[in-house]
């Protein structure tokens, strides 16, 4: 029998900040991020997300109380603070670790040194303003859309130089210090004034390129996430290849998850990204289709309740074509992996829980509870699947005590 796992992650669409934010983040109190849109656009029409029981979770007034068909829940995120690359690595099943939390200055002198002893020519332009600069092309900074120091961001105007040179940069990065990520990226059509230009000093301290503004996302964009203590074979996609499943991975989460042997195909338009998800159940017959929606998330660091809004309702009416092409031997897992409040007062990620989305013709709907990972996600697919165990989570529930038929 050919069985089939759907994952679509919506980036940033959070449920309700975290217990632990009072202590963490406590900027992040009263975050709601998809509720907080329903209330900034009423407007909002979701028919599919509710056929499914999204209002199990949500409880707005602004939705219908209708019958869930799917079986619905919550996850806490266990990795600290509320990143896109940690919260995606949970989500396929690894089990965060602690990394060292620096701002970019404090090892700017060691990185700059290891940098110069591999060959390159490396200067800080501002000291008001500090970052390294690499080949008079290359940026290398803090990532100022996300937590103080956790990652540091290689940037690069991909018209000038290989991002394979860029990527061999990251790495030399990446092994010089001990944060949580080094993110190596770049695009086309993006002058090296530009992107030096587009270098900012958030109010916190930190130093880096304002990625959006610097217009690395609108053409050629490309990346690589080099995480700390990430484990891929123990992750559901490594696991299904071995196995001899067909892996196909969309959107951001081909430029977040390491799997050799998958299907890639990257993209940041939502509707290109929900298109390659219904292309894909043409071609993955006996798999797994892992997809994120990143515009989502985008909408949130804009702080702009409307875009958000229209993304996830593109989003549902996909949703609705997904449902019509599902057999009886597919499983779709909906969710997120933190949160972004456009409403909250800062255009960070905000320390939220998320919402989760299994369904299944066959199964009967469950309240799965509050879960106290993301991880819970792989652990079942890779349950539905008969692969061996990911990392960390537990499966959401026995498959064949839920089985309405089989």
């Amino acid at each position: 029998m050919n069985k089939r796992v759907i994952v679509i992650i919506l980036d940033s669409l959070g449920v309700g900040y975290m217990d632990d934010a009072v202590e963490y983040h406590p900027q992040d109190v009263g975050a709601n991020t998809f509720y907080h849109i329903l209330d900034s656009v009423p407007s909002l029409q979701i028919p599919t997300f509710e056929k499914l029981g999204i209002n199990k979770v949500l409880n707005h007034p602004s939705l219908e109380k209708k019958e869930n068909l799917a079986s619905y829940g919550v996850l806490k995120l266990m990795h600290n603070g509320a990143d896109s690359y940690e919260g995606h690595n949970e989500i396929m099943g690894s089990k965060p670790k602690k990394a060292y939390l620096a701002p970019f200055i404090d090892n700017m002198a060691e990185v700059q040194t290891a940098l110069e002893l591999e060959g390159y020519k490396v200067n800080i332009p501002n000291r008001d303003l500090p970052y390294l600069l690499v080949n008079d092309l290359v940026i290398v900074a803090d990532n100022i859309e996300t937590d103080y120091g956790q990652i540091y961001n290689v940037s690069a105007p991909l018209d000038n130089i290989s991002f394979e040179e860029v990527l061999k940069m990251g790495e030399c990065v990446r092994r010089n210090v001990k944060v949580n990520r080094v993110i190596a990226l770049g695009g086309e059509n993006v002058t090296p004034e530009h992107l030096q230009n587009s270098v900012e000093l958030r109010k916190d301290g930190l130093v880096g390129v304002n990625s959006p503004k610097s217009n690395v996302y609108k053409k050629g964009y490309q990346v690589r996430h080099l995480g700390f203590g990430i484990l891929p074979d123990h992750q559901l996609p490594t696991l299904a290849v071995k196995e001899g499943f067909e892996v196909s991975l969309v959107g951001k989460m081909q430029d977040v998850i390491y799997c050799e042997g998958a299907n890639k195909f990257p993209g940041v338009d939502t509707g290109q990204v929900m298109k390659d998800i219904l292309t894909q159940m043409d071609v993955v017959q006996n798999g797994l289709i892992a997809a994120t929606v990143q515009e989502t998330d985008l909408a949130g660091h804009a702080q702009d309740p409307e875009r958000y809004a229209n993304r996830i309702s593109l989003v549902d009416q996909y949703l609705a074509t997904i449902l019509e092409k599902m057999t009886k031997d597919d499983l779709l897992i909906i969710s997120a992996d933190h949160g972004n409040d456009p409403t909250i007062g800062h255009s960070q990620h905000t320390r939220e829980k998320t919402f989760l989305l299994v369904y299944n013709k066959l199964f009967i709907p469950m309240n799965l509870g509050e879960r106290e990972t993301l991880s819970d996600i792989a652990a079942t697919a890779a349950d539905y699947l008969g692969l061996d165990s990911t990392e960390n989570g537990t499966s959401l529930y026995n498959m064949k005590e839920s089985n309405k038929g089989n």
